[in-house]
């Protein structure tokens, strides 16, 4: 199983990405271990957003980088509806992903 998720950051930002264990991947950024993101070593984690599941590794780095193409307004709006379709549709088969509760 993979993740592509959203963090919220102390400033308001978001920061985007992918892995096969969430629950670590988190608190590498949160605690700004020397295995986190270089982003989130100066924008310091306060919590997960959101996050979808899928099958294949192949499946969320495409997902991670449909986010990132996003505009700061478009994600908040992802994170508010959930629905990927609303943003994604005929760039991702949607059906592929599942939101998880958070």
């Amino acid at each position: 199983m993979y993740y592509t998720y959203m963090l919220r950051c102390s400033d308001n930002s978001i920061y985007t990405g992918m892995t096969n264990d969430l629950e670590k991947r988190f608190y590498e950024h949160l605690s700004k271990s020397k295995l986190g993101a270089k982003y989130t070593k100066s924008h310091s984690v306060i919590k997960l957003e959101i996050a979808w599941t899928s099958k294949e590794k192949s499946l969320s780095c495409k997902l991670e980088y449909q986010i990132k193409t996003l505009s700061k307004p478009q994600k908040e709006a992802l994170i508010s509806d959930k629905r990927l379709s609303n943003y994604f549709s005929g760039k991702l088969d949607c059906r592929r992903y599942r939101c998880i509760k958070i």
